[in-house]
């Protein structure tokens, strides 16, 4: 038996969502938690993203499956279109929890190359367990494919993602 590792999972929640919203099957939130602590032991898996009113019972619902919320605030574009960009958040957590040694692995879910320099040091320092990318390889951001990190497709988990 492998010994448990603390390991925790950063995801962009705009980037899985839109990712997971062009399989040709229904993705599974609270499968997802539970394969994170399963394959990856994710100990506290964070979800970055806008807060906006009308989606509280889905926060909800994530909190109940095992998330942790990390909310930024939202503003509108010129065509009412929500911009919540989380990158910064999520970037500055994973860096925060890696300098205090909170974690033994990080687990990034996104395909967004802006995250490259990010896995380039985790990979450095010997602390990143893979990425998880909610797109597919030609969507997946080249910058991150460069990064020689090992990227699980969450397209290729429907077995276990599927609702």
């Amino acid at each position: 038996m492998k010994p448990k590792r603390n390991n925790f999972a950063y995801i962009d929640g705009a980037n899985l969502h839109k990712g997971v919203s062009v399989f040709s099957w229904k993705f599974d939130y609270k499968k997802f938690r539970v394969w994170l602590r399963e394959k990856y032991d994710v100990e506290q898996a964070y979800v970055f993203l806008g807060y906006v009113p009308e989606y509280k019972e889905l926060y909800t619902r994530l909190q109940k499956y095992g998330y942790i919320l990390i909310f930024k605030e939202v503003v509108y574009d010129r065509e009412g279109k929500i911009k919540g960009n989380c990158d910064v958040d999520v970037a500055v957590n994973m860096m925060k929890d890696s300098f205090e040694k909170a974690f033994d692995n990080a687990i990034l879910v996104s395909s967004d190359g802006d995250y490259a320099s990010l896995v380039k040091y985790l990979m450095e320092k010997e602390k990143l367990e893979a990425i998880l990318s909610p797109h597919t390889v030609r969507k997946c951001s080249v910058l991150l494919r460069r990064t020689g990190a090992r990227i699980v497709f969450l397209e290729e988990k429907a077995n276990a993602l599927r609702v």
